[in-house]
């Protein structure tokens, strides 16, 4: 149990029975009242977002989530499979978790699950990763003047902004945050 008045982001509570991550917090003392915090909250489970005010002296249960180091397997229908690296367990995640996650994911890859309770809760991605161009559009003389981009289908579906130069086969460092192109690997 810890006290409202010393919660911090990122900090994983149970609330009203409910798992929840704190996003943000607000600290106020009036003049005469007491202390209050406001709360806003993410839930783990549904990702909806959700405003609270406590009182600072109030206390809730801390929840620890479990970090889990996995291999990605294969996918199959709607769920994709991991190998847990230590004991070898095989947990099925759900596409609705993984989310777009997805499109930078390659067999073998090695991610970590946030896990509470033996329940998958999310995933968390290197910075960035390699992937291989599969399909772009092709050289022309003078492009580079322009300074723009190209599109470009990476080997896992996601489709990305790179320079001109780029060609069919390369090897490219992508950015899992953001979606954009860092440079060649």
């Amino acid at each position: 149990m810890q006290s409202t008045g010393d919660l911090r982001k990122g900090l994983a509570i149970i609330l009203d029975g409910e798992l929840l991550r704190v996003v943000e917090t607000q600290h106020f003392k009036q003049g005469r009242g007491g202390a209050f915090v406001r709360l806003v909250l993410r839930n783990l489970r549904t990702g909806g977002v959700v405003n609270k005010t406590l009182t600072a002296d109030e206390k809730v249960p801390i929840a620890t989530l479990e970090r889990q180091r996995v291999q990605y397997l294969y996918r199959e229908d709607d769920n994709f499979v991991f190998m847990n690296t230590e004991t070898y367990d095989q947990p099925l995640v759900s596409a609705e978790i993984v989310g777009d996650a997805a499109n930078y994911l390659l067999e073998n890859a090695e991610i970590d699950l946030m896990v509470y309770e033996d329940e998958v809760l999310d995933l968390s991605l290197p910075p960035n990763v390699v992937l291989k161009v599969v399909d772009t559009e092709a050289n022309f003389k003078g492009d580079t003047a322009s300074g723009g981009g190209k599109p470009a289908m990476m080997e896992t579906g996601l489709r990305v902004m790179v320079p001109f130069f780029v060609t069919v086969g390369d090897a490219l460092r992508v950015d899992t945050r953001t979606g954009t192109y860092i440079e060649r690997a």
